[in-house]
C-alpha cells in the first residue's frame, strides 16, 4: 500500500493527532464501503464491462394481482420480431450447444444477427432459491449477456405463467410486429423464420404455428396429463404445438393488459395460450415448416415430431444438425429450379 505524505505541525497535541488518524480513518473506510457495496451490486446484477449497453435484462414485476412492469419508462427496442428462448437452470447444456449452433455466442454476433433478420433473441429463465445455481446463472450472463430475467419461479409446472410473464416483459421492453415463444430444444433458421413474420397479413390479431388437435389426457400417470380434463371434453380444441409458436403485436398486447389472476390456466402452457387465442379474435395461422422433422429446403424449425416435444437429445442433435449443409447452408429461399 502507498505510503501517504504525514502532515507536519508544530509541536502537535496528542488530541490533534488522535482526531486526524480518526478522521483519516474514517474517510478510508467510507471509501471502502462504498467501493465494496459497487462491486457487490455489479456482480449480482451480472454486470459485465462491454462496449455499448448490456443486452441482457432483469425484469421485475409488482407484487400482487395487476401485472404492471416495475422497470419503470424505459424505451421500448424496435424489432421487427422478439425472440424469446426459454429456458431452464438444468439446460446449461443446451444453451451451450445452441451457442455453437444457431445462437451466436458473443454481443456482436447477437447484433449482426438482429440487423441482418430484423429479430432479436434472448435465453429467459426465472429464478429459484438454489444460491449456488443462481449464482452459475449470473456468471452466464456476465459471459454471454444474452437474457431475459424474470421475476417468476423457475418451475415446470408453471410453464403457463412463466409464459404470460415472457410475452408481458416483452411487450414492455421491445416494440416488435411479433413475439416469439420458442423452447431451447429446437433446431431453427432464424433467416427463415425472419421472412416468414415480415409476410403481409389483413388480419392485425395473429396466432402464428404448428396447428393441432388431440386427445386430452386424463391419467395422471402421463405427463400430458390435465387435471381440468372435465372442463375439455375428449378432445383438445385447435392449438399451436407449444417448441415454437409467434403472437402478434396486437395479441400481446391484450394479454399485458391481463390481470395476473384472471385467465384460467391449464397444466400445460400450449393449451393455456390456446385457450385465451378462443376468447380472443385472433386468425390461427397454421405453418408445418415450424414443426418439421428434418432439415428441408424450407424448413423454420426442426425438432423430433411427434416423438419428442423437441429435439431428442438435444445437446447432441442442434450439433449433428448443425453440421448438415442442408440445415445450416442451404439458401434462405428455395430455388426456382
Amino acid at each position: 500500500m502507498p505510503s501517504y505524505p504525514k502532515p507536519f505541525y508544530a509541536r502537535p497535541s496528542p488530541y490533534t493527532r488522535r482526531s486526524t488518524t480518526l478522521i483519516l480513518c474514517l474517510l478510508i473506510g467510507i471509501a471502502g464501503f462504498v467501493f465494496g457495496f459497487v462491486a457487490i451490486s455489479r456482480q449480482s446484477l451480472g454486470y459485465k464491462c462491454r462496449n455499448g449497453k448490456p443486452r441482457s435484462v432483469s425484469v421485475v414485476w409488482e407484487r400482487g394481482a395487476g401485472g404492471g412492469n416495475g422497470n419503470g419508462d424505459q424505451k421500448r427496442h424496435k424489432v421487427m420480431g422478439f425472440v424469446g428462448i426459454q429456458t431452464g437452470f438444468g439446460s446449461v447444456g443446451r444453451r451451450r450447444s445452441l451457442r455453437q449452433t444457431w445462437v451466436p455466442s458473443d454481443r456482436q454476433g447477437l447484433q449482426r444477427l438482429e440487423e441482418a433478420t430484423g429479430l432479436a433473441f434472448r435465453f429467459v429463465i426465472g429464478r429459484t432459491n438454489d444460491k449456488a445455481k443462481m449464482s452459475e446463472l449470473r456468471q452466464e450472463v456476465a459471459e454471454y449477456d444474452d437474457f431475459m430475467l424474470l421475476d417468476i419461479e423457475e418451475e415446470y409446472s408453471k410453464l403457463p405463467y412463466k409464459t404470460l410473464a415472457f410475452f408481458k416483459a416483452a411487450y414492455t421492453l421491445f416494440d416488435s410486429e411479433f413475439y416469439v415463444k420458442a423452447d431451447d430444444d429446437i433446431y431453427l433458421r432464424p433467416d427463415r423464420l425472419s421472412l416468414l413474420l415480415a409476410k403481409e397479413r389483413s388480419h392485425s390479431q395473429t396466432y402464428l404455428g404448428c396447428m393441432k388437435k388431440g386427445p386430452v389426457f386424463t391419467d395422471p400417470k402421463l405427463k400430458w396429463y390435465e387435471p381440468l380434463a372435465f372442463l375439455l371434453g375428449k378432445e383438445y380444441f385447435l392449438h399451436a404445438y407449444g417448441p415454437i409458436y409467434a403472437l402478434s403485436a396486437d395479441v400481446v398486447a391484450s394479454l399485458g393488459a391481463l390481470r395476473n389472476n384472471s385467465f384460467r390456466m391449464f397444466s400445460n402452457e400450449d393449451v393455456t395460450i390456446g385457450a385465451w387465442m378462443l376468447a380472443m379474435n385472433v386468425n390461427h395461422e397454421d405453418n408445418r415448416r415450424l414443426c418439421e422433422p428434418e432439415c428441408t429446403s424450407s424448413s423454420i424449425a426442426v425438432w423430433d415430431i411427434p416423438k419428442c416435444s423437441g429435439l431428442c437429445n438435444p445437446e447432441k442433435k442442434l450439433l449433428e444438425l448443425h453440421q448438415k449443409e442442408s440445415c445450416s447452408k442451404s439458401p434462405t429461399l428455395e430455388s426456382d429450379d
